[in-house]
């Protein structure tokens, strides 16, 4: 029997998995002591890219998510490859999606986007000193670019016009580090 906190799990069984997500249930005992369920969903740990230009302009991206249907507000964001680095993950993204290049990148920290049933730390970059080139998207995406100061997304974080999760707080991070 595997412990997990105050939970103890009798046994697992994955009930689906693609490249980017599985999902799985467990037969536990709950912290009461009572026998349960528990389903989990690990998705592929990911990025989450600000790039700020040298006149203080921010880069986000607008695309329609399938998912959640409808037009999103999103800093860049993707995936890790298998055998990759975050940090190399999230210049390639800056790339793909933007066609945007950074010789500085800080770290600001990771964010779980939802905790309760979901696996998937992002971590979270603040990135400058930039050069365009071409963005080479996925076929998945079309993604217009938004050129924008700081203090207008985080407002737009406030009035809930960006709901992408990483997205808020990493727009919230960057907003309070350059405080400094």
């Amino acid at each position: 029997m595997k412990i997990n906190g105050p939970w103890k799990i009798k046994d697992s069984v994955e009930k689906y998995k693609n490249p980017w997500l599985r999902v799985r249930e467990d037969q536990v005992i709950r912290p009461d002591g009572k026998d349960g369920i528990f389903g989990v969903i690990e998705m592929v740990a990911g990025v989450s890219v600000l790039p700020l230009d040298d006149e203080g302009f921010i880069y986000l991206t607008k695309e329609f998510h399938y998912a959640v249907e409808r037009d999103t507000i999103e800093v860049v964001s993707g995936g890790i490859d298998r055998n990759e680095k975050e940090l190399e993950a999230a210049r390639r993204e800056l790339k793909e999606e933007l066609g945007i290049e950074a010789d500085e990148w800080i770290e600001l920290g990771t964010v779980d986007p939802f905790t309760t049933v979901i696996n998937s730390p992002a971590t979270m970059y603040l990135a400058k000193k930039l050069r365009f080139a071409e963005a080479d998207p996925e076929g998945t995406e079309r993604i217009h670019v938004m050129k924008i100061k700081l203090v207008d997304a985080l407002n737009m974080v406030m009035e809930s016009k960006i709901t992408h999760g990483p997205s808020c707080v990493l727009i919230l991070k960057a907003f309070e580090y350059l405080k400094k």
